[in-house]
């Protein structure tokens, strides 16, 4: 049996599994597909509507089939709430899941910090990778409630009194409904008429993208504060790696205050460089998730773009870097730098490695320096010298930025130097990872 904590992972035996949550708790869970969104009503179910394909409750109990899950499904998210509407979450103990395989045996448990504020919790997923289905242990909170939950993933929400048709409501649980107005969809609807209109291509939804964004905008939602990092010391870069999507070109919007994708939009288009992020052509995805503040109640939103990771990408990355270091040199009446594949290896891994453990130096955690990385991977070169830098987002934007810093400009300039291997990695704590390891 797996001890899970928050964020820990675990791959799943074949056949169905049963969730079961001890306390004074409801379940319920939502089924998305790789939007990150349900796809109708049918996709939540709750105990007034017990029953989806792959997925049945009973009482406080959830039995999930992965193999019969509807067409498209990839996630489903365990969700707990108080059975008794209105009490404080602090005064319930945490919820503790136990998880079984169709034999009965125990796959794993997982016991989230206690609740304060939040009143319902994303307790657990189950998600797919490739053709195989995996355990998720989340604990992430929400303090608007089950109705909150249901509106990011994407469902219309009508409370009590105007529920209308739909699934009934009771004890306080929203009664719902998805229609083509659900927030993925208005969000996309809006970005790609901006982009279209500035003559970029539209973005498609990314599920782990919509997954990173939603962990990320929980974490902000749960300090009540802007930033970068979350309260688990994850950056969203971090996160973004973690779903499995590895980028060549990334963009964030960490925006708090806008009510509805109308008005998130309209802010991204008041300044200059968050404009530029919307419109960029590079990202090819997106994801976005809004979640209320704890305390405040303010919405906090986090908007990803990217574009994926490619051996042919990244060539062409790399390759851009070598064509401008080498105008550079060629300014300076230098000859131009040769393509070095030893010293290109040496790069990539140190700007891959400086991606995976977060840190930024020309010495390794394990005391290598750019000459014994050098050596390591064959190269004979007798000179060697390395330029890093990391959060820049394009090669453009790095190379201008080393040739604006005396010491790597000295470097680029270096009259020994005859060959060059760039490295790129995206990930870590500030998104972007760069290597340039010349050789002589």
């Amino acid at each position: 049996m797996s001890e899970l904590v928050p964020g820990g992972n675990l791959p799943l035996p074949g056949g169905a599994l049963t969730f079961r949550v001890s306390g004074p708790f409801d379940v319920s869970a939502l089924v998305t597909d790789d939007s990150g969104t349900v796809r109708g009503d049918g996709d939540f179910v709750f105990y007034n509507q017990p029953a989806a394909p792959g997925a049945r409750l009973s009482g406080a109990t959830l039995r999930v089939d992965p193999a019969a899950l509807r067409a498209g499904a990839s996630r489903v998210t365990v969700v707990v709430s108080p059975a008794e509407p209105g009490t404080p979450p602090g005064r319930l103990p945490a919820p503790a899941l136990l998880v079984t395989d169709s034999g009965g045996r125990t796959v794993a448990r997982f016991v989230p910090p206690r609740p304060h504020h939040e009143s319902v919790l994303l307790l657990a997923e189950v998600y797919r990778r490739g053709a195989a289905w995996k355990l998720r242990a989340l604990g992430q909170g929400y303090a608007d409630g089950l109705a909150g939950i249901a509106r990011d993933f994407g469902v219309k929400v009508a409370e009590d009194a105007d529920a209308g048709p739909g699934p009934a409501a009771g004890s306080g649980a929203p009664a719902v409904a998805v229609g083509s107005g659900d927030l993925a969809d208005r969000f996309l609807g809006l970005v790609n008429s901006v982009r279209g209109a500035a003559g970029s291509p539209a973005v498609a939804l990314d599920g782990r993208l919509v997954a990173a964004a939603r962990s990320h905008a929980a974490g902000m939602a749960a300090w009540d504060r802007l930033g970068s990092g979350g309260p688990d010391g994850l950056s969203v870069h971090q996160r973004v790696t973690a779903e499995g999507y590895a980028y060549l070109a990334i963009g964030e919007h960490l925006v708090s205050g806008p009510r509805d994708p109308a008005e998130f939009v309209e802010y991204c288009l008041t300044d200059d460089r968050s404009r530029r992020t919307l419109q960029d052509p590079a990202f090819t995805h997106a994801g976005v998730a809004r979640v209320p503040g704890g305390r405040s109640g303010t919405p906090y939103w986090t908007a990803l773009w990217a574009r994926p990771l490619t051996p042919a990408g990244l060539a062409r990355t790399t390759s851009e870097v070598l064509a401008l270091t080498n105008a550079g040199r060629a300014a300076a009446g230098l000859p131009p730098l040769a393509e070095d594949p030893l010293l290109t290896r040496a790069a990539q891994a140190h700007s891959a490695d400086m991606a995976a453990r977060a840190f930024y130096s020309h010495t390794s955690p394990d005391g290598s320096e750019p000459w014994h990385r050098a050596a390591a991977a064959g190269s004979t070169r007798r000179t060697v010298g390395e330029n890093i830098a990391c959060g820049q987002r394009s090669p453009a934007e790095v190379v201008r930025g080393w040739m604006d810093s005396p010491g790597h400009r000295a470097n680029i300039l270096k009259p020994a130097f005859t060959h060059l291997g760039v490295g790129y990695a995206g990930g870590g704590a500030v998104g972007t990872y760069w290597t340039q390891l010349f050789g002589g």
